[in-house]
């Protein structure tokens, strides 16, 4: 049993919560993931790490609560336990030989940027973060960001908060003004991670991308988590979940994200804000 020992809202829809987890925060690098069950009627659900603490002992996970599970999950009060806390899982973000590095979030997807930026900042390299959210009321992260960049560039896309625009309309931006980057780093909505690869491929820079396909044991024996990478077969659970995003066959995954939809519909009867289709999550 895994203890929750912090709870913090970070808005209305997403939670953020430390668990008592020493085994798993001696290990966890940037870029892995944990798999948690609430009791043992819950299902399997994947969270990437968003921070850890080795001498605390502790890893944070940040969610957004949709589903029957992550809606269990955010029911949990501080000194109550998880059954389940697996990990960490998946392949480390190998970040290479880098002076200057692009990180981009996009809604909930900022969680995970957020480790990513916190290791870069700590090798020393120079850190531009992009965020992106629907309006001010679903921005999370800011301060933990500004002290993990050089520079901090926030959109929403109603202009509620900062600058109205999209993460790619400034990422180009950036590119144009002669920023010269070594690695961009794009997570978030699929589509957001897509139109990033399609803005840093005519500049051939290089870009990674996270992905959180549907996936079930974490240990690639189902296959529910695969995509097509270069062309070739890849499971999400231990070759990524870090992909080049050039390499990415981003409107595969959409399809196949959207495999269980009629299932979905019928069980939650969710509005997705990010599509506007009626999903699960």
């Amino acid at each position: 049993m895994f203890k929750i020992i912090k709870k913090q809202k970070l808005n209305n829809f997403v939670t953020l919560l430390e668990i008592d987890a020493p085994y798993v925060a001696k290990k966890a690098q940037a870029g892995q993931f944990i798999i948690f069950r609430v009791d043992e009627y819950g299902e399997r659900i994947p969270l990437t790490i968003a921070d850890y603490d080795r001498e605390k002992g502790s890893v944070t996970i940040i969610f957004q609560e949709v589903g029957k599970s992550t809606k269990l999950l955010g029911s949990l009060e501080v000194g109550d336990t998880i059954l389940d806390f697996v990990g960490p899982l998946g392949v480390p973000t190998h970040f290479g030989n880098v002076k200057k590095v692009a990180v981009i979030g996009g809604g909930v997807g900022c969680a995970i940027a957020y480790p990513q930026a916190k290791a870069l900042n700590n090798m020393g390299v120079e850190v531009d973060v992009i965020v992106g959210f629907r309006n001010k009321e679903l921005v999370i992260l800011e301060n933990e960001f500004k002290k993990v960049s050089n520079r901090l560039f926030i959109c929403t896309d109603d202009g509620s908060y900062k600058e109205k625009a999209l993460v790619t309309n400034v990422l180009q931006r950036l590119i144009d003004d002669e920023n010269k980057y070594d690695l961009v780093i794009a997570i978030g909505p699929i589509v957001m991670m897509k139109y990033v690869a399609l803005v840093t491929k005519p500049y051939s820079i290089k870009t990674l991308v996270s992905l959180n396909p549907i996936m079930i044991d974490g240990t690639g024996m189902c296959g529910g988590c695969r995509v097509t990478v270069g062309g070739k077969i890849k499971f999400a659970c231990v070759d990524g979940p870090d992909f080049d995003g050039h390499e990415v066959d981003f409107d595969e995954l959409m399809t196949r994200n959207k495999f269980y939809q009629e299932q979905e519909i019928a069980e939650s009867n969710h509005v997705c804000r990010l599509t506007g289709e009626v999903r699960n999550a």
